[in-house]
């Protein structure tokens, strides 16, 4: 241990000093030595442990290792391993001598007081604040890793209160302190020494926005907790009792990780000596924490709650679609939670309003819903229906400028936990939909994908969606799960996998058959129609194109291969510059663990079956999911939309711990 604090030793009169259990005091043994002493002996009382501190290439270990040359080279230190039960009740004894060693020339006395001083949290990450004998003051990602976490404290626990528990300096449930990550102060000592000493809390200024530190003095009641360190408070004088030896203290994040604030934030306690002219400290304990990153959940996960909105348009309500989908939810065994007309405001897209995630310590977990920045009819759903006791709330506003339409969530996916070239993301990768690269087109604002890269554990990967119309990532692949090695598989829209299937119908003497059979409001293709519109063929070359690339990055960045993409038949017409499905979107389907909620295409009748129902059937049925075709065609797809588009899904967390990872 290095010392960490210097006594100057008198032959005149003794000297004392505090020692902090388990750090070195320096001895000065030079300062004061009476004449002609060339050597020193050292004896200290139970209790106290004596170092002797020398260059061995310098200096010869006395033979009864008792008598040491007063030399540069030869340096003492102490330290005591329990607190004192009375103030100066150890003692360390320094004898002088000269040529004779059976005669002091001289003698110092030093008394110390042992006081046990410790801030300590949830260092090993099982939960609780314990005594931790690693690095208390850095923070160390993966499985052997340390450090405290801290939860972003963004839900709303008291139905009282108007906004976020961040928000509040006072306590107004204690179930907040539930998702707040512990912290213990000890300070075993002699009463008398606090007659001169007192305990100071202190965090960064930098960190101040960022972390709320609460304490109950005087009882346990809402109004004994005070704010002791946040924004308002950069120090806190500890409030020390007689005879106390444990102060608890419940530490709360302000604010997520983001591009200014890598996720890290400290807090110290120190010992000051208030007899001093300036307070000097004489010790200080620090400890570190990482704020919980938000998390996102892929299809993978099994469902909670499945969201859909009531809505009412030209066409009528969307109460069928309604029924399907509680059938689906039923299904699946999951809620269906439907958001009012009166609530949604006609906004039928609650996956483009928001995306749940969830967030994690050792301690506690809560799922967290993120709103984005689009501010619709269903702008203040999420914050007033949504937040509430253990359930979070996260948004990120775009400054000087409005929302596009690619700052929607439907143009926010992540993918199932994959490796890629040996690096593992064991959380999957967060997709997200934009321009070409360096085509200078709509991308999703920077304040959103500042936050989600800023979290780490889920390192995003831009896609190119400005091609379409909506210019969302879920148009044209989604994730499905598998009970296989895999575990899941790719979906990926494709014109040419239709294209193909229409050819063979075709030659099978099928030509006839037509799109959109029996739909009202909209006009019938047959098959050798659609085989014959150049328009319809040039459209699905160029969009074929655009979905190769996007296929092509995901192979690379999600460590693929062709063998987990599966190809869903889908055709795309061209409006000006960017595309449109031209029929129901298969692709943007929700899924609820191993039940798929798919538009219904209206393709082809065949043999009294839609070809291309049974086409995707025959892909997916085989992986052991059950397609469930669903009528969107009026109330989603005449509007650019799908189910995927209309529907939102809260999942389970991921089992695996975040801190485990190493990003």
């Amino acid at each position: 241990m290095t010392p960490h604090r210097a006594v100057r030793l008198s032959l005149k009169k003794p000297a004392y000093a505090v020692c902090v259990v388990g750090v070195q005091t320096y001895v000065d043994v030079r300062s004061d030595v009476p004449k002609g002493a060339k050597t020193f002996r050292v004896s200290v009382s139970s209790g106290v442990a004596l170092f002797m501190v020398y260059d061995p290439a310098r200096v010869t270990e006395p033979p009864d290792k008792a008598h040491w040359p007063l030399d540069a080279n030869v340096d003492v230190t102490v330290s005591v391993d329990t607190a004192s039960k009375d103030l100066n009740d150890l003692k360390v004894k320094v004898s002088y001598f000269g040529q004779r060693e059976d005669s002091a020339l001289g003698r110092s006395v030093l008394y110390l007081t042992g006081i046990d001083i410790s801030l300590d949290v949830d260092t090993e990450r099982k939960g609780k604040a314990k005594r931790s004998k690693g690095s208390k003051k850095t923070w160390r990602w993966g499985p052997e890793g340390y450090g405290a976490v801290l939860l972003v404290n963004c839900d709303r626990d008291s139905l009282r209160s108007r906004g976020r528990d961040l928000a509040n300096h006072q306590l107004v449930s204690l179930d907040d302190l539930k998702d707040m990550s512990p912290m213990v102060l000890t300070c075993d000592g002699p009463d008398k020494v606090f007659d001169n000493h007192k305990l100071v809390l202190n965090v960064p200024f930098s960190d101040a926005q960022r972390v709320g530190v609460f304490c109950a003095r005087g009882g346990n009641s809402l109004s004994n907790y005070k704010q002791v360190l946040g924004p308002l408070h950069l120090s806190y004088n500890v409030e020390r009792q007689p005879g106390e030896r444990k102060i608890r203290f419940y530490v709360e994040g302000l604010t997520f990780p983001d591009a200014d604030f890598l996720g890290l934030v400290s807090l110290s306690v120190s010992l000051v000596d208030t007899a001093t002219l300036l307070e000097v400290p004489v010790f200080t304990d620090t400890v570190a924490f990482r704020m919980a990153p938000w998390i996102m959940t892929p299809n993978t996960q099994p469902p909670l709650d499945l969201y859909v909105c009531s809505v009412i348009d030209s066409y009528g309500s969307n109460e069928k679609f309604l029924e399907d989908m509680s059938d689906l939810a039923l299904k699946a065994n999951c809620k269906l939670i439907i958001c009012p007309w009166i609530e949604n405001r006609n906004d039928r897209w609650i996956q483009d309003e928001m995306e749940f995630g969830y967030v994690e310590a050792p301690h506690k977990a809560f799922p967290v819903v993120f709103d984005s920045p689009r501010d619709r009819g269903l702008k203040d759903f999420a914050y007033k229906r949504i937040l509430g006791p253990d359930f979070g709330y996260v948004t990120r506003d775009i400054p000087w400028a409005g929302a596009s339409g690619l700052d929607s969530f439907g143009n926010l996916d992540v993918s199932p936990p994959v490796t890629v070239g040996g690096k593992e993301y064991p959380l999957g990768r967060i997709l997200i939909g934009s321009s070409f690269p360096k085509s200078g087109g709509r991308r999703m604002t920077k304040v959103v994908r500042d936050f989600l890269k800023a979290q780490q554990v889920q390192a995003p990967v831009e896609l190119y969606s400005d091609w379409l119309s909506v210019g969302h990532v879920d148009e044209f692949l989604s994730f499905v799960p598998t009970s296989d090695q895999k575990g899941f598989r790719l979906l990926l829209a494709s014109p040419s996998a239709c294209l193909k299937l229409f050819q063979e119908k075709k030659e099978e003497g099928h030509g006839e058959a037509a799109q959109f059979d029996g739909l009202e409001h909209q006009v019938n293709r047959s098959i050798n129609e659609l085989l014959a519109d150049r328009n319809l063929q040039s459209d699905s070359l160029y969009v074929q194109k655009c979905i190769d690339w996007n296929r092509e990055v995901l192979k690379r960045e999600l460590g693929l291969t062709e063998r987990d993409i599966v190809d869903i038949p889908q055709l795309f017409h061209l409006r000006g510059q960017h595309a449109e499905a031209f029929f129901p979107d298969m692709v943007n389907m929700v899924v609820l663990g191993k039940y798929l909620g798919i538009p219904k295409p209206f393709g082809p009748i065949i043999h009294g079956r839609c070809c291309l129902e049974e086409k995707v059937r025959s892909l997916l049925e085989p992986l052991g999911l059950h397609c469930v075709f669903i009528n969107d065609y009026l109330s989603y797809h005449k509007l650019l939309g799908e189910i995927h588009c209309g529907t939102n899904v809260r999942r389970q967390p991921f089992s695996f711990k975040w801190w485990h990872m190493v990003p």
